[in-house]
Parts: C-alpha cells; sequence; structure tokens
C-alpha cells in the first residue's frame, strides 16, 4: 500500500486522551495522534525503537529517567528496551514511529513490556 489517507483510518484510544490513527509500512508503524492537556502514558518499554514528533502542543517526554520537554520542532528518540513514560503539558498533536512493526496499542499487544503495569492497559 504505497498511498495512506489517514482521516480515514478508524480512531483508538489506547489510553484516556490519546487518540491515535494507526499504519504501517513494510518494516515500521505510524502513530498520528491527538492528546488532551494532562493526559499520561505510563511508564513502559517495548524492544522497538520509537521517535516521538510533536507536531502541535508540549510534551514532556522521559526516557531511562531523564525528562524533556518536547514541542513542534524537537523529537524525542527512545532506544530499544528503554524504559519511557510521557504527559501531555498542553493538547496537540504527535506522529510516533516504531521501528522495526509494531502492534497498535491495546490488549493484544503480546510482545511489550511493561513497568508496574498490566499489558492490557497498554
Amino acid at each position: 500500500m504505497p498511498y495512506v489517507e489517514i482521516s480515514k483510518l478508524p480512531v483508538v484510544e489506547p489510553l484516556p486522551g490519546w487518540r491515535g490513527r494507526f499504519f504501517d509500512s513494510a518494516r515500521m508503524t505510524f502513530a498520528h495522534y491527538e492528546f488532551d492537556a494532562g493526559a499520561a502514558i505510563h511508564e513502559h518499554f517495548h524492544p522497538e525503537e520509537e521517535v516521538y514528533e510533536v507536531v502541535e502542543g508540549e510534551l514532556e517526554i522521559t526516557i531511562n529517567g531523564i525528562a524533556r520537554r518536547l514541542v513542534p520542532g524537537r523529537v524525542g528518540i527512545v532506544p530499544p528496551d528503554a524504559p519511557h513514560s510521557v504527559k501531555a503539558i498542553t493538547s496537540g498533536k504527535l506522529i510516533v514511529v516504531d521501528y522495526p512493526l509494531r502492534t497498535p496499542p491495546g490488549p493484544h499487544l503480546a510482545h511489550t513490556q511493561t513497568i508496574g503495569r498490566p499489558l492490557d492497559l497498554l
């Protein structure tokens, strides 16, 4: 599938305040999120490298215990198996890219590891 119409993809809300549309290329998984101020993603880790690019708004991402604010023009790169968490400072939009392919968030994520949270809450 060489072209994707993102607006026609179903919206999934894996956690409160995180609404995403997901698609895959041959080797990567893409998520286009809209997020609400105060929404958070608990600390977790997984074998895929993950890149966070804020399109609109502001996030705080903590990678290996180091927190940084992301705004448009800044990118956070999470190495494979690195503990990370995210907090939305404002509402906004975000693109997340995983390499290699990752199953979209949800109760079927058998390969994802979490820290202190059950798998079905990812």
